[in-house]
């Protein structure tokens, strides 16, 4: 798998698990919800993602270009 499939099953996965903890438990965990979307819009215009530089740090590849 490489960096860029690892990053959209991370936020997806976080963007379903907070919506599921803002259901269950508390509607705050909408927030994070929120933060991981600004955080995806911000990567799009910015090239910077955070995720990416930690999964680079363990060793996931990027695109065979």
């Amino acid at each position: 798998m490489t960096i860029e499939n690892s990053i959209r099953a991370i936020a997806g996965t976080f963007v379903l698990l907070s919506l599921a903890l803002g259901y269950l438990t508390s509607p705050w965990w909408h927030l994070f919800t929120a933060f991981v979307g600004a955080n995806l819009l911000q990567s799009a215009f910015t090239g910077f993602c955070p995720m990416e530089m930690f999964l680079k740090k363990l060793g996931v590849k990027g695109n065979a270009s």
